[in-house]
């Protein structure tokens, strides 16, 4: 075959590459209700209180019965995994969270830190082999009946990435840039149009609204947050800054939660400007805390209520925030 036909060829391959997200299926318990853990930017081989954070997750993971554990991203530090036999695995995640009510389904998203590693290997389903819970994809919908979850891949929309010098990121999949971005865009949209959940949440790795470290991510709130808006998306969740945030905006009912302190926190490190300097000066910061933790999520059918709590390193309740569907409001 002549190789400019070829190169047409494989260019139409990567284009169309992009289905509609993929769809996976998690039950709801019998009275229709889901109790989930949140943990992000955890995986250091127990270090930085990873292993107490864990500890802790377990016993309210019991409390609560939890369905599924939900990471938002940034699961082997520094650099990824360097291959599905890399002991960080086992060091970072199985040998670390090893209570009983987290033997439950993970579904993962990838960080800033994962793309410094081998990807693939991350998102290799010989890794579910190894240990049955973890499940890792660069973006998909997880209906759950009560909720759906679309989980996003938020690394490849950062600017800075591509030009960064310090670091390699593995780019294999995401290539051409601004088809990978256009498609799956698209198919967000699809997603997020169609669905009839109750309850719609995204979850991503970088914050569309932050005052930890890094802030508010501009190609987010340019790109990602119309459609979140016009799709009445009730929480975007992600981790990112390694720290625990809830945030509303006046002018929707997105809350937008961070859960990034899973293992080493940031003591101090705020951005008191972040979300008026990016074009929005009425964001109401309603938590914000500089340590390790995680969160929890509650949603009642019944009530069509959702809660979510926070809770630090030793377990305890730092905030609590209930949404109705009915009022959209936060308490």
């Amino acid at each position: 075959m002549h190789w400019f036909k070829v190169c047409v060829l494989i260019n139409y391959l990567i284009i169309t590459s992009f289905a509609e997200l993929e769809r996976f299926e998690h039950p709801p318990k019998d009275d229709g209700s889901l109790s989930i853990l949140v943990v992000g930017d955890w995986g250091r081989n127990g270090h930085f209180n990873q292993s107490k954070v864990a500890f802790q997750m377990g016993r309210i993971g019991e409390k609560l019965d939890v369905d599924f554990v939900i990471s938002t991203g940034d699961n082997f530090y520094e650099n990824g995994l360097k291959s599905v036999s890399d002991p960080t695995f086992h060091n970072s995640f199985t040998n670390v969270y090893t209570a009983k009510s987290l033997q439950k389904q993970w579904y993962s998203v990838l960080g800033n830190h994962d793309y410094r590693g081998d990807v693939e290997a991350q998102l290799s389903p010989l890794l579910r082999n190894i240990d049955s819970r973890w499940f890792c994809l660069r973006s998909f919908v997880l209906n759950a009946e009560t909720a759906e979850f679309f989980f996003v891949d938020t690394t490849p929309f950062v600017e800075s990435y591509f030009v960064e010098i310090d670091h390699t990121y593995d780019w294999r999949h995401v290539f051409p840039r601004r088809n990978y971005l256009t498609n799956f865009l698209k198919d967000l949209e699809k997603a997020l149009g169609e669905s009839t959940a109750r309850w719609k949440i995204v979850v991503g790795h970088h914050a569309i609204r932050s005052v930890g470290h890094h802030g508010d991510t501009p190609e987010l709130i340019e790109h990602l947050l119309p459609l979140l808006q016009a799709n009445d998306v009730d929480l975007y969740i992600n981790g990112h800054d390694h720290s625990l945030e809830h945030i509303s905006s006046p002018d929707n009912s997105i809350q937008f939660i961070t859960s990034g302190a899973g293992s080493k926190a940031w003591r101090g490190d705020v951005k008191e400007n972040s979300t008026s300097s990016s074009g929005n000066e009425g964001c109401v910061v309603r938590f914000f805390y500089d340590g390790q933790g995680f969160m929890s999520l509650r949603l009642n059918r019944s009530s069509n209520d959702a809660e979510f709590l926070f809770f630090d390193v030793f377990g305890n309740v730092l905030h609590s925030s209930k949404l109705s569907k009915h009022l959209h409001s936060s308490i």
